[in-house]
């Protein structure tokens, strides 16, 4: 998690993608502070993703 997500609005989240990383627009159903690890769970458009923190 590159900027943390707030609990009305996106953050952002590096994907690994093609061998490299790529920047996602992300989204959560609770906030998610910077630099925590999550899992995708879904793609809402191109740009953008839901996720879900991983479990500890």
């Amino acid at each position: 998690m590159t900027v943390a997500i707030p609990q009305d609005g996106p953050g952002e989240v590096l994907v690994a993608v093609r061998g490299g990383s790529e920047a996602y627009a992300a989204w959560s159903a609770a906030p998610v502070a910077k630099d925590v690890r999550v899992i995708v769970t879904d793609s809402v458009s191109a740009r953008s993703v839901i996720v879900e923190p991983l479990p500890p």
